[in-house]
């Protein structure tokens, strides 16, 4: 007997469902039409966001935040070029996401038909693997595989591209039950000779530290880092993705490290004699000027990507595999002794007493300040942010305690990010306080997404660090540029308390000290989406800082 047939529209909304989806952020459009007359009926959540980007940032900040696969949908054409920033930030930061587009029919693409783009080919180079549906009944082995390789290995997005006639097309469905890849094939077991060799160079080693990223977060590894650090009793310091991977409060915690990193984190990279890199790629706003770098260290490196092995700087112990089952197999050889590193951590604590972070204390309302009320009031917050000076003060003066609650575009930088990013987490993690740290520039950039929280009932708070500068762009300007600010004058550009307010949003402002903690716990108790307008000191900079190109521990003194 026959099965029944279903338009392929129906089989990407069963496909979907085979894959645990329970939410899509979309945005409709003609070449998507019979996707959308499907998902009319369908159990899974659609979240109509206002820009397409915004959904790319939200099925981002959603698979961050729960380690899921996020979802996104769009148009063909501009729908799907909508996307392409979102899709490079998750590429950029390995993050698993489905980005599904819709495409002008078969016959019609190449012919520079209305609304067509090819996607497939602009995201080439953003994306883990992309497809072009060519026959309807491929949709159920197509999107097995999207999701698959999505997740898996080194996490990134897949973009699937279908064509509008596809989508009617009446097919068989049959959800594979297995995916089978010929030349693709993650490695997840370390070679146990290398694991033994990084165990004896950690036994060895009198001045070791950790430098871990988002690859230890990704893996859960977190508590088999602890257990490493504590095991060996070395410190521990953290790329931007990093965040939360290791208590901010633990005393072996040096923080981020990096251009903008603490002072002893820097100073400990270039001192130690041995750096333990796990999930990490030694990025250029980590390693600053590489022939400088660690230049008294061997390197151990662990990732599950093995073109990030040796990419960037040399390296004496490779390792290719996942980072929790690396970590379990060299806890059982480095248990074996102690190191003695007394000295090492002395001269650290020495550093940390003499360099703190910190900033100016008085009656003004600093931005760093602001942060640090956030942390007191809200210490379980899942904190998102925007890019700029806000992203390094939510970094630096935030206390995070666990993973996944540090939540920021690293690789790309992408302004615009932390709003619809929020949104997408709180979607995910309802039970959580989620707030987005921002700049009055980058929140401008998707503010739109206020009628999306306010009619979807998304109570996410955002935290403007109001400055009436692009500010990031503003301190390099008065560092190498004579304080000629080109362009980066925002003085006065938008009343924030009225803009939520014409959204249906609370909207609350806060120009001295003590007003802050005040309006925090207003917006926390009101359970509503809330823009909370700190008005703060205008030429504030981000310190420590290292100018581009300099060694890690050439660092700027901006007091």
């Amino acid at each position: 007997m026959a099965k029944t047939k279903i338009p392929g529209a129906k089989a990407v909304i069963e496909s979907l469902a085979q894959e645990g989806v329970d939410v899509i952020f979309g945005y409709p459009g003609g070449q998507v039409l019979p996707l959308y007359d499907e998902l009319y009926d369908a159990d899974i959540r659609h979240i109509l966001v206002r820009h397409e980007q915004a959904a790319a940032h939200a099925a981002d900040g959603y698979a961050r935040a729960t380690g899921k696969v996020g979802v996104c949908l769009a148009t063909s054409g501009p729908g799907a070029t909508n996307l392409v920033t979102g899709i490079a930030t998750a590429y950029m930061d390995s993050v698993p996401i489905v980005a599904i587009t819709g495409q002008v029919p078969r016959s019609m693409i190449g012919n520079d038909a209305f609304q067509e783009a090819n996607i497939t080919g602009i995201t080439l180079p953003i994306t883990k693997h992309n497809y072009l549906v060519q026959d309807a009944k491929d949709i159920p082995g197509i999107f097995k595989e999207a999701f698959y390789i999505a997740r898996t290995g080194r996490p990134g997005p897949v973009l699937i591209d279908i064509p509008k006639d596809t989508q009617v097309e009446l097919i068989e469905f049959e959800y594979p039950k297995e995916v089978k890849l010929r030349g693709y094939k993650p490695t997840y077991v370390g070679n146990e000779q290398q694991i033994k060799k990084a165990a004896s160079l950690i036994l060895h080693a009198e001045k070791p530290i950790l430098y871990v990223g988002g690859g230890i977060i990704f893996s859960d590894a977190c508590e088999e880092l602890r257990g490493l650090a504590e095991g060996v009793m070395a410190p521990v310091t953290t790329t931007l993705m990093g965040m939360g991977a290791f208590p901010s409060n633990h005393p072996l915690s040096l923080g981020m490290l990096g251009m903008h990193g603490t002072r002893y984190a820097n100073y400990a990279i270039q001192e130690s004699d041995l750096i333990i890199a796990i999930g990490v790629r030694f990025d250029d706003r980590v390693t600053g000027k590489i022939s400088a770098f660690a230049p008294n260290a061997k390197i151990i490196h662990i990732d599950i990507d093995p073109a990030e092995i040796g990419k960037n700087v040399r390296v004496d112990v490779p390792i290719v595999g996942d980072a929790k089952n690396i970590l379990k197999t060299l806890l059982k050889y480095v248990k074996q002794e102690q190191p003695g590193t007394e000295a090492w951590n002395k001269k650290i604590a020495a550093w940390k007493k003499e360099y703190p972070l910190t900033y100016k204390k008085d009656d003004f309302l600093r931005p760093q300040f602001v942060v640090e009320q956030i942390s007191e009031v809200c210490p379980d917050a899942i904190i998102v942010t925007e890019v700029g000076q806000n992203q390094m003060w939510a970094a630096q003066f935030f206390n995070y305690r666990n993973p996944r609650t540090f939540i920021s575009s690293g690789g790309l930088g992408t302004m615009g990010y932390g709003f619809p990013a929020a949104m997408g987490v709180k979607v995910g993690k309802p039970e959580s306080t989620v707030i987005d740290i921002a700049g009055d520039g980058s929140f401008q950039m998707n503010s739109q997404e206020l009628a999306t929280v306010v009619q979807n009932d998304i109570p996410v708070i955002v935290a403007i660090l109001n400055n009436g500068f692009l500010g990031m762009v503003r301190q390099w300007q008065q560092l190498f540029f004579n304080r000629r600010y080109s362009q980066t004058c925002l003085t006065d550009s938008v009343d924030f308390v009225k803009l939520a307010e014409a959204y249906g949003a609370l909207g609350l402002r806060a120009t001295k000290k003590s007003d802050v903690k005040d309006i925090i716990k207003e917006a926390v108790k009101s359970e509503r989406p809330a823009i909370l307008d700190f008005v703060v000191e205008r030429e504030e900079n981000v310190t420590p800082m290292v100018p581009a190109g300099a060694a890690i521990n050439e660092i700027l003194d901006l007091e």
